[in-house]
């Protein structure tokens, strides 16, 4: 039989690529990662790493295979302890979500705080970055993210749609050439990403409105940009949810220069099971669906949901895509 311990480190060791940062995980020495992944490939008779200085520790062809099986049974054991330790009553545990950067900071980072305070045995890591969250190397417990995953074991919702604008200081307006039609941003400086780095092809939202040239300050980052823009020396598209909070940055072209895009929020499917998981999803699908005036720009507050709202573990009615 192989022994259950041999496959946290093995998943780990998938998970990370690295034996020191899979034992700093697990909380034991490298050494001891070491060993254990070798009792498990002579107990299989298999060589389930490829061993590089390099690249760490890949998969081989058997271990993609052996991963999938190992993932299956960590979801059931992690649905079983929550239904013994009887967490469907009184919520407690860890959970991570991973976002985008801008959505992470500006709206989910603050309904998180709510949703702690609603639960308070619940902690939380709140994972903003510019980049796709992994969910098969269990980065995160829920992801949300621009694009719907392709593939994969997942349970995927449609959290809803979010519109992007032109926006600038009053500064700007009042130091540069007027703009009243989309023709006359040919006489301006924009802000916007590093093309060569684009994480999604949903970032592209300059293509087909300025000239490459104008683009004067590029980032990685929505929320250097965001603060490159307060500065008053460019105009960028910026989600609403972000800038309508500010006062100081105003709309151009509202009307004409609009962009549309989408969040999809998603999860492993072993997860649909977890009485924490579930109540999480269920509160960020209706806390979302509130705040839809402000992510279409018509409003600048975000806004919490009622004190007296029920987030039913148990609810499954939003959990379609």
């Amino acid at each position: 039989m192989v022994d259950w311990d041999d496959l946290r480190y093995f998943l780990e060791v998938a998970r990370t690529q690295r034996v020191s940062t899979a034992g700093t995980r697990l909380g034991v020495q490298h050494s001891t990662v070491s060993r254990r992944i070798q009792n498990l490939e002579r107990e299989l008779d298999t060589l389930l790493f490829n061993k590089s200085t390099a690249t760490g520790f890949t998969l081989t062809q058997e271990g993609e295979r052996f991963f999938t099986y190992a993932e299956q049974m960590e979801g059931l054991l992690i649905t079983a302890r929550e239904e013994i330790l009887g967490q469907s009553q009184t919520l407690s545990g860890h959970l991570r979500v991973g976002s985008t950067e801008g959505f992470g900071s500006y709206v989910l980072s603050p309904l998180m705080m709510d949703f702690q305070e609603r639960f308070p045995a619940v902690t939380l890591d709140i994972m903003p970055v510019p980049r796709f969250i992994s969910l098969s190397k269990r980065e995160a417990d829920l992801a949300i993210s621009l694009e719907r995953p392709q593939r994969g074991p997942y349970l995927c919702t449609k959290l809803l749609d979010y519109s992007l604008k032109l926006y600038a200081t009053r500064e700007y307006l009042e130091n540069h050439p007027a703009i009243t039609a989309p023709d006359d941003l040919q006489e301006h400086r924009f802000i916007g990403y590093v093309e060569e780095l684009l994480f999604s092809d949903r970032l592209r939202y300059l293509d087909g409105i300025v000239r490459p040239e104008q683009v004067v300050f590029k980032s990685t980052s929505v929320i250097a940009q965001y603060q490159a823009a307060l500065q008053g020396k460019a105009l960028a598209i910026l989600p609403c949810f972000m800038a309508a909070q500010d006062a100081r940055l105003q709309v151009i072209l509202h009307d004409t220069v609009t962009v549309t895009r989408s969040f999809w929020m998603y999860c492993h499917e072993d997860l649909r099971h977890s009485h924490r998981v579930m109540a999480l999803w269920n509160y960020l699908k209706q806390a979302v669906q509130l705040n839809a005036a402000l992510m279409q720009g018509e409003s600048r507050e975000l806004v919490f949901p009622p004190s007296l709202l029920v987030v039913s573990a148990r609810a499954r009615g939003s959990l379609g895509a």
